[in-house]
């Protein structure tokens, strides 16, 4: 049985990490909800399900605690496998070395739910209702302590497989209470088919609360009645939970329309930092697509916004050549558009910054500094050099920036800008929303996910800027090496794209929204503390009482 129990456990994980962004281009089942490279949350909350059951059904705590280990393991392993590419393929890691530090990876990550899952078996045989508050409880400290400690690695948190399904909720609870209550629907559902299925266990005996009767004998808890109703047909059909969010009054205004130019150069990432390929290549190509990009906009006879990717010159300002600088801002000198572009910036002696520079017309310039850096990829970890020393990756010693640095003005907007995997931390994106008079009305996010090749992650990122834009109700424009360059509207949908892998510019024009939403605010003033305390206080409630 124990062998049962594991295999199913590792395929639900992997269905979970399907669940984010279905890979398969060749098995897209359109009737089964099923497209390649968009979420399917119905898949997320069966194998949810099964890890549940998994726990309720263990002889023991510790036996608990290694299920749901096992789980997480292949979840979290199928999440970001494709780190393997970027250690092996570009970093030059031996096949072994670079799958061992992703199994290794996932397993440290994995003990956060190990220890979760242990303490929800002490709940097995409480009634549904406690069961579901109980493990949403859990499944979300785990997530945030994933999602924070150490510096935190959240990619593929449940709740971005519900963008769609949930889509109504991000702007009041992000994507951690989304997944909470995700958690909480399987939860509460295993838990009333097993008790439907058992003899009655006295409510006594369990839970004691003053309104536990309606709780007991294992029936189905009535608040759970109408949530399951609402909730499988957004399983089942997704976009019915955007259309849902477009159709609620939105918490934002309009602050005007800007038209936007996003490049994106297409540079391989083997040849990106060789100083005879990549690099003049990435000179030429994206100060001749600048300056067209910047007629396109002049003809339009609006003010407008050029973005070029992350690093889209891979090279200190200083060791760029003067005339090609002069030519450059020339160009955005003679027209009446700003431009920005991701470039590392400092020196070699006192260290460097992943940044984005900006001019406007006038060539006011403006800087950013990426705040949240990748480890062992922007920054090494302590007592870590000789694992950084089995691979070859350039700039890989960067100095972080400062968190909630003020916006970009341009053209009635405030352009605030994130560097890849920023947008993964809507947390620390809210605290440029401090100051609500400039708060960021667009967000421009500039990625090279070229590092991770023609994976999924382009797509898993698609989905992340996606629910930054829902949580905050902001547009998002993206301009990526490789994609996904795409502009999204403050409800979070697609309004263009680029195809990954191409070469070219997408034209989009998005709406810049003002205000502050229920997620900003508490972010802002609070980080995450609401979602642990609230969390903790359901734990202590329900523990006080059982």
């Amino acid at each position: 049985m124990r062998g049962a129990w594991s295999a199913a456990l590792l395929l639900a994980g992997w269905v979970q990490a399907l669940a984010l962004a279905w890979p398969f281009q060749t098995v897209a089942l359109a009737g089964w909800g099923l497209h390649a490279g968009e979420p399917t949350p119905l898949l997320q909350w069966l194998a949810l399900c099964v890890l549940v059951l998994a726990i309720v059904r263990a002889p023991s705590r510790r036996r608990a605690a290694w299920r749901t280990g096992l789980f997480a393991l292949a979840w979290l392993c199928g999440s970001f496998w494709w780190l393997f590419v970027s250690m092996n393929t570009y970093g030059g890691m031996a096949v072994p070395l670079a799958a061992g530090a992703v199994f290794l990876l996932a397993a440290f990550l994995a003990l956060y739910y190990a220890a979760a899952g242990a303490l929800f078996w002490r709940w097995r045989a409480a009634a549904p209702l406690v069961q579901a508050v109980v493990f949403a409880a859990l499944w979300t400290l785990a997530e945030v302590a994933r999602g924070t400690l150490l510096t935190g690695f959240p990619w593929g948190a449940i709740g971005y497989a519900h963008v769609d399904s949930l889509a109504v909720l991000a702007p009041w609870v992000g994507v951690y209470g989304m997944g909470a209550l995700a958690a909480a629907l399987a939860a509460g559902t295993v838990a009333a088919l097993v008790q439907r299925s058992a003899p009655a266990v006295p409510w006594e005996r369990t839970v004691t609360v003053p309104s536990g009767r309606g709780l007991s004998h294992g029936h189905m808890a009535s608040p759970l009645l109408p949530l399951l109703a609402l909730w499988l047909p957004l399983l089942l059909w997704p976009h019915l939970g955007s259309w849902l969010a477009q159709r609620v009054p939105t918490l934002t205004a309009s602050t005007g329309t800007l038209p936007v130019q996003l490049l994106q150069g297409n540079v391989a990432q083997d040849k990106k930092f060789e100083p005879k390929v990549g690099i003049p290549f990435a000179l030429q190509w994206y100060k001749e697509q600048t300056a067209l990009a910047l007629d396109r906009l002049d003809a339009a006879g609006k003010p407008g916004l050029v973005v070029l990717p992350e690093t889209a010159i891979p090279l200190l300002p200083q060791e760029i050549d003067p005339l090609w600088w002069e030519a450059f801002k020339g160009r955005i000198e003679r027209s009446q558009s700003a431009v920005l572009i991701g470039i590392p910036v400092g020196n070699w002696r006192e260290g460097y910054t992943n940044s984005v520079l900006g001019w406007t017309p006038s060539l006011q310039p403006y800087r950013y500094d990426k705040y949240h850096l990748v480890p062992f990829g922007e920054f090494v970890p302590p007592f870590f050099q000789w694992f950084i020393d089995m691979m070859q990756i350039p700039l890989g010693a960067y100095r972080p920036g400062p968190l909630g640095q003020v916006p970009f003005a341009w053209a009635g907007q405030y352009l605030g800008p994130n560097i890849c995997y920023e947008d993964l931390f809507g947390e620390e994106l809210a605290a440029a929303f401090r100051n609500p008079a400039q708060a960021p009305t667009v967000l421009v996010n500039v990625s090279n996910i070229a590092w991770f090749g023609n994976t999924v992650a382009i797509d898993q990122h698609r989905h992340i800027a996606r629910l930054r834009a829902l949580e905050l109700q902001r547009p998002m424009v993206r301009a990526t090496n490789t994609g996904s360059t795409v502009g999204i509207d403050h409800m979070g949908r697609v309004l263009a794209e680029l195809p990954r892998l191409t070469r070219g510019v997408l034209g989009v024009t998005v709406e810049g929204r003002s205000g502050l939403t229920p997620f900003a605010r508490w972010a802002a003033r609070w980080d995450l503390w609401p979602v642990v305390l609230a969390a903790l206080a359901l734990l202590a409630l329900c523990w006080r009482r059982t």
